[in-house]
């Protein structure tokens, strides 16, 4: 088996939760030791990353791979043509306009002073827009073969999560107890005792059990 793979952009498929369009590069590869994805817009004047902050999480590097981008950093306009590097620390609020069509941003990600922990969140992001608009035993049913073939944590915790919502407790708890055997932390176990997605297995003694 060879222990490196090749590909260009185009044969990464591309996907969407409705808002950006985007190439889950890391998934692709495998990558389990850094956050690296990649980000198109079709027309100029398309947001292509997402305004967030990152605020305590991660920090970020953008790389202008083709195209023209704009960059808006604490409100700071930032011109960006191919080739460009932007930094962008936890906390800054952070978002890229397309200034000419078919802009890519390669984005690769990381929590200063941790080590990587695969979250698979690429995986769930096509249902993404189904969970939005509250249609969740339809988010459960799309998501369900694709989350438990990848095995992520936080996919399935989301699976189980519209699940609960639909009222199938039992599937809801069979993925919530395999998110937590996947996960390399108690982020998620700290999540699940406060988060009111999972309110309608609250009350499961299993549950108790499963989340402390």
């Amino acid at each position: 088996m060879s222990g490196y793979q090749v590909s260009q952009l185009n044969d990464i498929d591309e996907t969407t939760d409705g808002r950006c369009p985007w190439r889950p590069v890391r998934h692709h590869f495998g990558i389990a030791s850094f956050g690296i994805n990649a980000w198109s817009a079709k027309d100029a004047g398309d947001r292509i990353i997402n305004e967030h902050d990152e605020a305590d999480e991660q920090e970020e590097l953008y790389l202008v791979q083709s195209g023209r981008a704009r960059f808006e950093l604490d409100g700071e306009k930032v011109d960006a043509p191919v080739g460009t590097f932007v930094f962008a620390e936890p906390g800054v609020k952070r978002t890229a306009f397309a200034e000419e069509p078919g802009t890519t941003i390669v984005v690769v990600g990381g929590t200063p002073g941790q080590a990587y922990e695969v979250s698979g969140w690429e995986t769930w992001m096509p249902f993404h827009a189904l969970y939005e608009e509250e249609k969740y035993a339809e988010t459960a049913d799309a998501a369900r073969a694709t989350v438990e073939e990848a095995g992520y944590a936080v996919p399935l915790y989301n699976l189980a999560c519209c699940e609960a919502l639909a009222g199938r407790k039992d599937d809801a708890m069979e993925h919530l107890r395999a998110a937590m055997e996947k996960a390399n932390s108690d982020r998620l176990r700290t999540l699940a005792r406060e988060d009111t997605d999972l309110d309608p297995i609250r009350d499961v003694p299993a549950f108790k059990e499963l989340v402390g």
